[in-house]
C-alpha cells in the first residue's frame, strides 16, 4: 500500500492558532495543546471583560456625578437627582451627566436648581 501524504489543512489551522498566540509567553505560544487552551481562555476573558467594561464605566459615571452633587451642597443625592430628572422628562444619560460634572459644573448646578424650583412650583420647566 502506498503512503498517503497529509494535506496542508491541519498545518494551516495550527499556524493560525500559533499566530493568535504569538505574543503569549513560554509554552503558551509554542505547544499546540496549550496554545488551544490559552486561546479559549483568552476569548472567554475578552468576552467577559467587554461586558465588564460597560459595568465599570457606569459605576465610574455614577460616582463622579454623585461626588459633584454632594459637593454642591444642594442637599441632594444621586438617586434623587436621577429620579427627578426622569420625573421632569429630562432624559440625560449618566455619561453626559458625568461629563458635565467634570467640565461644566455650572450647567449641572443650573439643572439641579431648576429641578429643585420645579418641585416647589410645578409647571416651570
Amino acid at each position: 500500500m502506498t503512503r498517503i501524504k497529509r494535506g496542508y489543512i491541519a498545518r494551516r489551522r495550527r499556524t493560525k492558532m500559533r499566530l493568535f498566540a504569538s505574543s503569549f509567553r513560554g509554552a503558551h505560544s509554542r505547544l499546540t495543546k496549550t496554545i488551544n487552551q490559552q486561546r479559549i481562555r483568552a476569548l472567554v476573558s475578552s468576552n467577559r471583560d467587554r461586558k465588564r467594561k460597560k459595568r465599570d464605566f457606569r459605576r465610574l459615571w455614577i460616582a463622579r456625578v454623585n461626588a459633584v452633587i454632594r459637593d454642591m451642597g444642594v442637599s441632594y443625592s444621586y438617586n434623587k437627582l436621577i429620579h427627578n430628572l426622569y420625573k421632569n422628562k429630562l432624559l440625560l444619560n449618566r455619561k453626559i451627566l458625568a461629563q458635565m460634572a467634570i467640565s461644566n459644573k455650572n450647567g449641572l448646578y443650573m439643572i439641579c436648581n431648576n429641578i429643585l424650583s420645579q418641585q416647589e412650583s410645578p409647571g416651570m420647566l
